[in-house]
């Protein structure tokens, strides 16, 4: 247990005394944090730009239904020849909504064109297409005999109150929030692994390169130094996302207080946008106390519990592809087969927990250890039962030992193995060694 603190101590010492270790420590925040704030400024700045759109109606029937609003202006230009209209709008306008004669309003279902050197987005088009689906429909009811207009009125925005068989009220995207929470913390787990796991495989390529491996060894087990490689990485690792952590807090709080600059988009929240969130999700005191009802408790500590397991087991095949070559490049066809079922567990986590928490897919997923410090974080605010929390830590770090004593008789063959790119079967036969 000695030699293991000493390999800890100095693995920990070398990282966090690397130049540039101390550098993108205290820089990155600020990186960070600028770049949040650069996307809040650039955010204000397109604010209150207004998008004009030129309009040629030959038909007569659709210009008036085009409504001016905060963001999109609508100018005729009907009057003059469609030619004149359409250098006009290429000089002046976003692009030009062109209406053609028709001998039935049926025809303009199809008939209308959108004309702009720039492709419109998805949502512009939208919106043109639900002005014009209206106009017909109003007058396909007129031509049956309805009043489109008595129609109208006789619609219904409903708008469905959630609640608890306690009585209490609940959210509406509650799912959304629950998943958005726990996905953060997969989501944290699995950058870690991968920064610092491809860390642990630098340190051990650059060591074998250097040739220091073969006097280390030569009074340390080869899986005392995996291990410790690991574990004195980690340790660095906890202290920059910390120093990170506070430094950013107090970046963005200094920087949002001094300028009066709000960081991200969410700078172009208007009012009425906040109003219309407030009345979708409920009352501000709901919204607290539905996320104070959420297991933070266990979600924390099976966070921390993950966050060591998953890392530990990811580190030991970081470690062993760092002991099999003799250069990064060599190791790249190693890497995707380890960072695949993290990128899988983000993707299971986001499309069937928001769902199906519960089920099959979501919980077998939640089982399989390398991709459970994923899943099953996101599965935890929806309620867990402890017999599978249980059961998926200890797969986990059952897997860890396993992986490790697997990892370990790789390091031990390939640490000193020289100048010969390895094979997936050459690996295979280190394991029997």
């Amino acid at each position: 247990m000695g030699v293991l603190s000493l390999i800890i101590k100095r693995e920990f010492i070398a990282k966090v005394r690397n130049k540039s270790f101390i550098v993108m420590t205290f820089l990155s925040p600020l990186l960070i944090v600028g770049m949040s704030f650069l996307i809040g400024y650039l955010a204000n700045m397109n604010k209150g730009e207004i998008t004009k759109i030129a309009i040629h109606d030959e038909a007569g029937i659709l210009k008036s239904d085009f409504k001016n609003d905060k963001e999109t202006q609508y100018v005729d230009l009907s009057a003059m020849p469609l030619k004149l209209a359409k250098d006009t709008a290429a000089k002046n306008y976003e692009g030009l909504i062109y209406v053609p004669k028709v001998s039935n309003t049926e025809e303009l279902s199809t008939k209308v064109e959108y004309i702009s050197d720039d492709s419109p987005s998805m949502e512009s088009i939208m919106s043109m297409e639900k002005v014009i689906d209206n106009k017909l429909t109003h007058e396909n009811l007129k031509k049956l005999g309805f009043d489109a207009a008595k129609i109208d009125a006789a619609k219904v925005d409903s708008d469905i109150h959630l609640s608890k068989f306690s009585g209490e009220d609940s959210l509406k995207g509650l799912n959304e929030i629950k998943v958005g929470i726990g996905g953060a913390f997969g989501y944290l787990i699995m950058m870690f692994i991968i920064i610092y796991g491809n860390m642990v495989m630098r340190s051990v390529i650059e060591e074998k390169t250097n040739r220091i491996i073969e006097i280390i060894i030569s009074s340390v087990k080869p899986f005392q130094l995996m291990l410790g490689k690991i574990m004195g990485t980690s340790l660095a690792g906890i202290l920059q996302f910390a120093i990170w952590a506070i430094l950013g807090g107090v970046l963005m709080f200094g920087i949002s207080s001094f300028f009066g600059v709000q960081p991200g988009a969410s700078s172009t929240v208007s009012p009425e946008m906040m109003e219309m969130a407030q009345k979708e999700m409920g009352t501000v005191q709901t919204y607290i106390r539905e996320l104070w009802n959420l297991p933070i408790g266990t979600l924390t500590v099976a966070f921390i519990i993950y966050f060591i397991g998953g890392y530990f087991l990811y580190s030991s095949l970081y470690a062993a592809i760092g002991a099999a070559v003799d250069s990064e490049t060599d190791s790249q066809q190693f890497l995707f087969p380890i960072i695949m079922p993290l990128m899988l567990g983000v993707y299971v986590g986001f499309f069937t927990v928001i769902n199906d928490p519960h089920g099959t897919v979501a919980t077998v997923f939640s089982m399989i250890p390398l991709t459970s410090p994923i899943v099953m974080l996101m599965r935890i605010p929806f309620g867990v039962p402890v017999w599978q929390l249980i059961l998926s830590i200890v797969i986990l770090f059952a897997t860890f030992i396993t992986v490790v004593w697997f990892a370990s008789k790789i390091y031990r063959v390939g640490i000193l193995m020289y100048g010969k790119k390895p094979t997936w079967k050459e690996l295979y036969k280190w394991l029997k060694y």
